[in-house]
């Protein structure tokens, strides 16, 4: 069986064709924008952490002069042992006798 087509039938086919064309078009540049908002406010979220973790290792360089000290810090914490060692030393030794 052949079907008679004119040129108005074709142009129906094409007509379909391209709507379906654009519809499929729409709703993908609906998900691209989607998708570009949601990158965005990532974006913007990254944005405010940096600065905060930029504000948190600001003085991180300083920290270097303190090594040149631990020394200092470990040889007053041995007197202070010392000192508490000497005041503790004994202590409770009325109440056993």
């Amino acid at each position: 069986m052949i079907v008679a087509t004119s040129g108005h039938t074709y142009w129906s086919i094409a007509l379909i064709i391209g709507l379906v064309a654009a519809l499929v078009v729409a709703v993908l540049l609906v998900v691209l924008v989607r998708a570009v908002a949601s990158i965005s406010r990532s974006v913007d979220g990254l944005l405010d952490v940096a600065g905060k973790v930029a504000a948190n290792t600001e003085y991180i360089p300083q920290l270097e002069a303190t090594a040149p000290v631990l020394g200092q810090i470990i040889d007053e914490a041995i007197v202070q042992d010392g000192y508490m060692n000497a005041l503790t030393d004994g202590f409770g030794a009325e109440a056993t006798a």
